[in-house]
């Protein structure tokens, strides 16, 4: 993509390396540098194209029996292209669900099937996604480099964005019969860590991973041996991944001081409280209302709202929290806002009002699209019964 500037091309000219090193290689064996070997094979393959069908079969012969030390400088830094990719799908030309799908795609190396199954869309309405968004990019003339430094904020907001929606997805998948997707969920966090790594002095990338370590440490505690969820004061917090929480505590700590603080470091410092509550009745919620205070400060909506709800119910007591969720109830959609009812459910379990919180489950239920939530909504409707 570096040197030859057409997405599709340049895939295509993969694919036909691989297939050449598949069907080469178990014969005369794997070369020293198989990176530089796919990258040769395919430059060539991608030249020829644009050339010429004549004579390629002559040409990639030749072309696999190159030493690939002689062509080593055509891999410069991976890691760094990798970013510049990152960067390119999450162009301003394109909206937001295909800066999604074309990064799952060209970056994470997802196959079409794989990005529609998490997504819940046909296979081959996500090819169509892809496509536009890759035709887009060149009808806008975008480039393989680097943004400028006035193209970067911009770029890179968007890339945290994408990132904090693949993540989101993949910690808590929106329908289907299971919790959550692994894999999408290691790819947002493998992809934060490429922007971190890059940019180890921006606060909110480093707040994004650390959000991301912080949150998926739970995930061997969230759900039961039958597949149940399992709310988070009821989790076994010794299943907790520490090793990814005194990572994502240690990258809060070094971000917070330093610069302005942006909404994924005040979502981090969020987690971070949570996990180093060694049991759930040690979990400093003052603490966490004021955090959330500052994020609604910074970043409102309507699940901050939520979240900070929660929070000043276990400092204040279940009205308190019910007097901030109530609002909300006037918003259009409040008949389908799972969150919202199985919020409002629970600080009216709180209160004692059993009745009132039951029919909130029932709502919640209702509204969800995700079976497990949609199963722990009904038990604990049922429960009230």
């Amino acid at each position: 993509m570096r040197r030859y500037g057409d997405l599709d091309s340049a895939e295509d000219a993969l694919q036909e390396a691989l297939l050449a090193a598949a069907r080469q290689w178990p014969v005369d064996g794997v070369p020293d540098d198989p990176g530089s070997w796919l990258v040769t094979v395919a430059s060539r393959r991608l030249v020829d194209a644009r050339r010429s069908d004549l004579a390629r079969t002559r040409r990639e012969l030749l072309v696999a029996r190159l030493d690939p030390r002689e062509t080593a400088d055509l891999r410069e830094d991976d890691a760094d292209d990798s970013l510049v990719l990152l960067l390119l799908c999450c162009h301003p030309v394109l909206p937001p669900p295909a800066q999604v799908a074309l990064t799952l795609r060209a970056v994470g190396g997802l196959t079409t099937a794989q990005i529609a199954r998490a997504f819940l869309v046909p296979e081959a309405t996500m090819a169509q996604r892809v496509s536009r968004a890759k035709a887009r990019l060149r009808a806008a003339g975008a480039r393989f480099g680097r943004p400028t430094a006035d193209q970067l904020p911009g770029r890179l907001a968007a890339a945290s964005h994408v990132l904090y929606l693949i993540f989101t997805e993949g910690h808590t998948t929106t329908a289907g019969p299971g919790l959550y997707d692994v894999q999408l969920a290691q790819e947002a966090i493998r992809l934060a860590r490429l922007l971190h790594d890059r940019l180890p002095d921006v606060g909110e990338v480093a707040g994004l991973l650390a959000l991301m370590l912080l949150t998926d440490a739970r995930r061997s505690a969230r759900t039961g041996p039958d597949g149940a969820l399992v709310p988070l004061a009821e989790q076994d917090r010794t299943h907790w991944n520490r090793a990814q929480i005194k990572e994502g505590v240690a990258l809060v700590e070094a971000a917070l001081p330093v610069g302005p603080v942006g909404p994924y470091q005040l979502q981090a410092a969020i987690a971070a409280v949570h996990a180093e509550a060694e049991r759930a009745e040690d979990t400093d919620w003052a603490q966490i209302a004021v955090l959330y205070e500052m994020l609604a400060r910074i970043a409102p909506g309507p699940a901050v709202t939520l979240n900070r709800a929660v929070a000043v119910a276990m400092v204040e007591g279940p009205d308190a929290g019910l007097a901030i969720v109530d609002p909300l109830l006037r918003g259009r959609r409040a008949q389908l806002d799972q969150r919202l009812h199985a919020v409002r459910a629970h600080l009216l379990e709180m209160a004692g009002d059993t009745v009132q919180a039951r029919e909130e489950y029932l709502l919640a239920a209702s509204a969800t699209t995700s079976t497990p939530e949609q199963r722990y909504l009904l038990a604990r409707a049922a429960r009230l019964a």
